[in-house]
């Protein structure tokens, strides 16, 4: 087993099902996009450079979608929070996510490695 798909299996539901359709979703959305495994958690690179990641709330649990170069992306979706150079994305595992705001914000994000 891979230790991409060790990551996704050892997750508790509904948590495990929402990061398999983050995991698709981005894997899906450019053919140059590959998944790997940094820091202990998926980093999805774009033409061999990380440009997100996939993680949980410590203290709510819910999954969220880092951005690597959020500090340069400017959209309503993505938190600062306490970090200087990454925003996230926050996914409630409960509900559907959000695909017409998470492709704005790949969107807006893959603009910037495209460049």
């Amino acid at each position: 087993m891979s230790k991409t798909d060790n990551f996704y299996l050892k997750q508790n539901e509904p948590n495990k099902s929402c990061f398999l359709a983050l995991r698709d979703i981005l894997l899906d959305f450019d053919p140059n996009i590959s998944e790997t495994v940094k820091y202990g958690m998926p980093c999805f690179m774009y033409q061999n450079k990380a440009f997100c990641y996939l993680w949980k709330d410590k203290k709510t649990e819910e999954p969220y979608v880092l951005f690597v170069e959020g500090n340069r992306i400017e959209h309503p979706a993505l938190e600062q929070g306490t970090r200087k150079r990454m925003k996230t994305f926050s996914v409630n595992p409960n509900e559907d996510i959000d695909l017409e705001t998470l492709n704005e914000v790949l969107e807006l994000a893959l603009e910037l490695y495209r460049d």
